[in-house]
């Protein structure tokens, strides 16, 4: 097998648990669009709005599943683990360009500070999985 070294415990849970969760938040942005939206501090929004809200949760439902497929190859999930702090890591910039406008302020806080956090943790993963 490919990833066949031993896989450190530790990074492997950070890994599934950042996975499980990115599945469960592309499931609410995907199904529950606009409910998603609001629960992340976002007013209404247009339809655009709501389309990329959608296809930003099919990334990260693809995203989650990639990483839990991953959960038995050490060399993969590393890799899955790299491409979501990447990720996360550009999301926290998009958020931090929110907090420049009134209406997106609350959302831009929120944002920054969970994918700054998730950022760091799949950093973490990342490094421990090597």
């Amino acid at each position: 097998m490919f990833g066949s070294r031993q896989i450190d415990p530790l990074g492997r849970q950070a890994a599934l648990v950042i996975g499980a969760s990115r599945i469960a938040v592309g499931a609410g942005a995907l199904l529950t669009t606009r409910p998603a939206l609001r629960a992340l501090g976002f007013g209404e929004t247009d339809a655009a709005g709501t389309a990329l809200a959608k296809v930003l949760g099919a990334r990260d439902l693809a995203l989650g599943a990639l990483t839990l497929a991953a959960r038995d190859d050490r060399d993969a999930l590393r890799a899955a683990a790299l491409a979501a702090a990447a990720l996360d890591a550009a999301d926290a910039v998009a958020f931090s360009l929110a907090l420049g406008d009134p209406e997106t302020r609350q959302a831009g806080l929120a944002g920054v500070a969970t994918a700054t956090a998730a950022a760091l943790a799949g950093a973490w993963a990342w490094r421990r999985l090597a």
